[in-house]
C-alpha cells in the first residue's frame, strides 16, 4: 500500500512538472513569436505596451481614450518651451501642444523624470489641411526612449503628444526646442549678421528677394553649411561669384552669390564648414557692403525660406518648480487662454476660488486642467493648495 501512494505521489509531481513545462514552452515560444512578428512589422512603442499590458486591462483602455481625446486639445506654444511638473497617480496625465513648424527646422522634445524612470511615450502629428482638423500620425519615440526629433518638410500645424504610463507617480521636466538643419555659412557669424530677409521687395517692386544677405567684412570665409558635392560656380548675372553646393539628403540646392573669389570646384565633395569661397560684393551687389546672398532651392517647389535653415534659436528657459502640489485656486476673476501668453485664445474663465487641477508650470505660467480642457493661467492669478 505504502509503494502505491508512493507511486501516486510520483506520478501526481511528474503530471503537474509536465504542465508546468508545457506551460513554459507557450510562453517561451509566444514571446518568440512575437519578436518573430516584430522584425517583420515593428510595432509602435504604445503597441508593445499594449501587448504586454494585462494586469488591468480596464485601467488601459481608460488610459488608450485618454489619448485619443487628447487629438482634439488645442493648447499651442511656441518653441522654445520649458515646462515642469509631477505627474500623479492615478490620474491619466497627458500633454499635448499644437507648435509651428518650417522647412528647415529640426523639432527635438525631451522629456526628463525621477529616478524611478515611468515610461513616457511620445508622439508627433501634423494637421491636415482640411475643412474639418483632424491629424496624421509622423512619428512616435521607441519604447523607453525619451526624446523624439523630427526633420520639418512641410510647413505647418504640428501637434505633440506626451504620456506616461498608467499609475505613474514622477517629477517631470518637457523641452521642446527647434534647431536649424545647417550650419551658419558664414565663418565666425551668427543670427545677428542677417539683415535682409526672405521676401523683401527688389528692383521697385518688380521681383522679390528669394534668399537672406548675411553681412561680414569682405574676405570672411563662406563655408558649406552641409555635406554635399559642389554642382557648378562661376560669375555670372546678378549673383556674380557664385558657388552651388547640392545637398542630396535632402534634395536641396545651396546658393552663396556676391562671393570675392571662388575657392571651390565643381564636382568637389566637401564637408560641413569646408571653404567655399570668400564674402564680397559682385554682381549686383556693387554698390552694398560686402554680404552673402545665401539661397536654397528645393527641386519644384523652387527657392525656400533659407532663414529656419540655419537660424539657431535660443535654448529654453528652465528652471526648478516652485510645487508639487495636486491643484491650484484661482484668486480672483481670471482668464483661461490656450497658450503661455496674454496674446493667446481664450477658452475660458475661471471665478475667485474655483479649483484647478495642476499639471505643470512655465516661467509664468500654470498649464491647468478644468472640466477636462487644458489651459494656461498666469501665476499672478492663481495659487497652490
Amino acid at each position: 500500500m505504502a509503494q502505491f501512494l508512493h507511486f501516486k505521489g510520483v506520478r501526481n509531481f511528474v503530471t503537474h512538472f509536465t504542465a508546468l513545462l508545457a506551460l513554459f514552452s507557450v510562453v517561451i515560444s509566444c514571446s518568440k513569436m512575437n519578436k518573430a512578428r516584430d522584425f517583420f512589422t515593428t510595432p509602435t512603442a504604445r503597441e508593445q505596451y499594449e501587448r504586454d499590458f494585462d494586469s488591468d486591462p480596464a485601467a488601459y483602455v481608460q488610459w488608450k481614450k485618454t489619448f485619443e481625446n487628447a487629438l482634439f486639445d488645442s493648447i499651442t506654444v511656441t518653441p522654445p518651451y520649458f515646462e515642469a511638473g509631477k505627474f500623479t497617480a492615478p490620474q491619466n496625465h497627458i500633454y499635448t501642444y499644437n507648435i509651428s513648424l518650417n522647412p528647415g527646422e529640426r523639432l527635438r522634445t525631451q522629456v526628463q523624470t525621477d529616478s524611478l524612470n515611468p515610461l513616457v511615450f511620445i508622439d508627433l502629428y501634423r494637421q491636415k489641411t482640411d475643412s474639418v482638423a483632424s491629424y496624421e500620425h509622423v512619428k512616435s519615440a521607441d519604447f523607453g526612449d525619451t526624446e523624439i526629433q523630427f526633420e520639418t518638410e512641410q510647413p505647418g500645424i504640428y501637434k505633440i503628444l506626451l504620456q506616461p504610463e498608467i499609475n505613474s507617480t514622477s517629477a517631470f521636466s518637457i523641452k521642446i526646442f527647434t534647431e536649424p538643419v545647417y550650419s551658419f555659412p558664414v565663418a565666425d557669424r551668427g543670427n545677428t549678421a542677417v539683415q535682409s530677409m526672405w521676401g523683401a521687395t527688389r528692383d521697385g517692386g518688380r521681383r522679390s528677394h528669394e534668399g537672406i544677405d548675411i553681412f561680414a567684412p569682405r574676405g570672411t570665409p563662406v563655408v558649406a553649411a552641409t555635406s554635399g558635392r559642389v554642382s557648378s560656380t562661376g560669375n555670372k548675372g546678378l549673383g556674380g561669384k557664385q558657388v552651388w553646393l547640392r545637398d542630396s539628403k535632402r534634395g536641396n540646392s545651396l546658393y552663396y552669390a556676391h562671393l570675392d573669389s571662388i575657392i571651390a570646384r565643381p564636382g568637389m565633395r566637401v564637408k560641413v564648414g569646408d571653404t567655399l569661397g570668400l564674402v564680397g560684393n559682385t554682381g549686383n551687389a556693387r554698390t552694398t557692403p560686402p554680404h552673402l546672398h545665401f539661397g536654397v532651392y528645393k527641386g519644384y517647389r523652387g527657392a525656400q525660406d533659407p532663414l529656419p535653415y540655419v537660424f539657431k534659436p535660443s535654448p529654453p528657459n528652465e528652471f526648478i518648480p516652485k510645487f508639487n502640489k495636486t491643484f491650484l485656486r484661482a484668486t480672483g476673476t481670471a482668464n483661461l487662454r490656450k497658450g503661455p501668453s496674454t496674446k493667446a485664445e481664450i477658452g475660458s474663465r475661471a471665478n475667485t476660488n474655483d479649483t484647478l487641477q495642476f499639471l505643470g508650470e512655465t516661467t509664468d505660467w500654470y498649464h491647468t486642467r478644468l472640466k477636462d480642457e487644458n489651459f494656461f493661467i498666469h501665476k499672478s492669478l492663481a495659487s497652490p493648495l
